[in-house]
């Protein structure tokens, strides 16, 4: 039996919850309609629409970036701009895909913490009506954030405001989601909904899921014709039911918050156990499952070998380790009895 490291590299490598493998298993039974005909898809719909609102319309898709890719695709034209955050998952890790696929032009906004706000946007609104300049439409923000922040309420709530006030809309990104929501103590629907986001990304394989993410439209009228945009954006799955069949434990037992909490509490604990090493800087506030940090270049590859993860920012020597639902105590003290270590050397 292969055995393999809990590492620190991303959330994304750890394993699915034992609870929702269960759900697939017991979802396999059986035939049902397929292409989301079927009571198990019927049924996380329902339960999405309960954390959203009753307005709120919910399409699964197979990956986050097809959520933000279609999500964009069905608020946006190919004239038009989305704004978002330098370090935002749209802007550096699809590949190009939200600007191949929507035809938009991704105009970014220098950010330290990976948050934006209404300040500055100010230079994204030049040529508004000018046919010969790209369009504003969309800011899109990250909740959590690339860089481990975390939007508070009143700041969505400020960005929806100035958005709506510049006939503009407000895509959310939430592929950590639940590690935001338990942050903040909220609920999904105080961060979202309430706080005047019109398209969410809800992600959930980031926290236990095997795959499956939703695009929500929390608006009415903005879903027009999204079950077409989806099937041409080749993210319709025919066996939907296996999406649908995790969504429901993974929000009625409230399995999204017991693994956000639990990831986020390593974090924190992670980042008590390095302060004050020598020559470790912490970088951004630890607001969510992720630590940055800035390190001896001489300790990165060898600490690497035992525990992988990601550099961030190679010329400052900046790494980032991220802790996911299943991270154990025990992973954490040996990891930085590692780098003390390594450190002394």
């Amino acid at each position: 039996m292969l055995m393999n490291p809990r590492g620190f590299a991303s959330d994304n490598n750890a394993g699915i919850h034992p609870a929702i493998l269960d759900a697939i298993i017991q979802a396999n039974t059986g035939h049902t309609l397929a292409y989301g005909d079927d009571p198990y898809t019927s049924k996380a719909k329902e339960i999405l629409r309960r954390h959203f609102g009753e307005d709120s319309e919910a399409f699964f898709v197979v990956n986050g970036t097809g959520a933000n890719v279609l999500g964009i695709s069905a608020i946006a034209g190919s004239y038009q701009a989305v704004i978002c955050a330098a370090t935002a998952h749209i802007e550096c890790d699809e590949c190009g895909a939200p600007e191949k696929f929507t035809g938009c032009k991704l105009q970014t906004v220098a950010s330290a913490d990976g948050k934006i706000d209404p300040s500055m946007l100010a230079g994204s609104l030049l040529g508004v009506g000018f046919e010969h300049h790209v369009q504003p439409r969309v800011i899109s923000i990250s909740q959590a954030t690339e860089m481990g922040t975390v939007y508070r309420i009143p700041e969505i709530k400020e960005l929806a405001a100035f958005a709506h006030a510049n006939n503009l809309l407000l895509h959310m990104d939430g592929a950590r989601i639940a590690n935001a929501a338990v942050s903040l103590n909220c609920s999904f629907r105080e961060m979202t909904s309430d706080a005047g986001v019109d398209v969410l990304s809800f992600g959930g394989t980031k926290n236990g899921l095997q795959y499956g993410e939703a695009v929500i439209f929390l608006k009415p009228g903005l879903a027009e014709n999204f079950k077409y945009i989806r099937k041409q954006g080749m993210q319709l799955i025919s066996k939907m039911r296996f999406i649908g069949a995790q969504y429901i434990p993974y929000l009625e037992k409230e399995i999204w918050k017991s693994n956000a909490i639990h990831a986020n509490r390593m974090a924190q604990l992670l980042r008590e156990k390095v302060t004050g090493l020598p020559g470790v800087t912490i970088t951004q506030s630890v607001e969510a499952n992720g630590v940055f940090a800035i390190i001896p270049e001489k300790v990165i590859k060898p600490l690497q070998e035992k525990y992988f993860f990601y550099m961030w920012n190679e010329e400052k020597s900046e790494v980032r380790w991220m802790t996911s639902f299943d991270t154990r105590e025990e992973d954490i003290e040996d990891f930085t009895e590692t780098l003390k270590k390594l450190l002394r050397n």
